[in-house]
C-alpha cells in the first residue's frame, strides 16, 4: 500500500514516518509519498491512502463556512487524472483545540472522492493511534471498488 500526505509543519511527515516503521516491524511495507505545491503530478496506478493535515481559514465547521489552506495540492493530486480511483482512504490530523473544525478537511476530502475516512490522530499522534491506522489502511488496501 502507498501513502501519499501532506506535512506543513512536520507533524504529519512525523507521523507517517513512524507509521511506515511500524508497519516494518509488522512485516508491511508501505511506500510513502510527501505530496507538496511544487510536486509534479503523476498518474497514480497502485492503491494508495491519504494523509492530511486540517489548514482552515474562516468559519466554524458547522454552519459559517471554512476555507481549505496550504493543503490544496493534496486536493489537486487527487483529483487529477484517474488518481482517484486508486485512492481506498483518508487519514486526517489536527489539533483538537479546533473542536469541530479538527480533521475537517480529511472528512472533506472523505465525502469528495467517495472514500472511507480511516481514522485521525492528534498533531504527531500518539503510538496508539499508529496502531489503529494501520489496521484501518490493512482493512482499506482489502477494500474493492469499481470507481471510475
Amino acid at each position: 500500500m502507498n501513502i501519499l500526505y501532506i506535512s506543513i509543519s512536520g507533524n504529519t511527515r512525523s507521523f507517517v514516518t513512524r507509521l511506515q516503521a511500524y508497519a516494518a516491524e509488522q512485516g508491511t511495507v508501505f511506500s510513502v509519498k510527501e505530496i507538496h505545491d511544487n510536486t509534479p503530478f503523476t498518474n497514480e496506478t497502485e492503491p494508495f491512502v491519504v494523509c492530511v493535515p486540517t489548514y482552515l481559514e474562516g468559519g466554524n465547521g458547522i454552519d459559517s463556512g471554512d476555507q481549505e489552506i496550504l493543503t490544496e495540492a493534496m486536493r489537486d493530486y487527487i483529483d487529477y487524472g484517474d488518481n482517484q480511483r486508486y485512492c481506498k482512504g483518508i487519514i486526517g490530523s489536527g489539533n483538537k483545540n479546533f473542536n469541530n473544525q479538527y480533521c475537517l478537511t480529511a472528512k472533506q476530502y472523505a465525502a469528495q472522492f467517495h472514500v472511507p475516512f480511516l481514522g485521525d490522530f492528534e498533531l504527531r499522534g500518539m503510538q496508539d493511534e499508529i496502531e489503529k491506522i494501520y489496521q484501518a489502511i490493512l482493512t482499506a488496501s482489502l477494500i474493492h471498488t469499481d470507481r471510475q
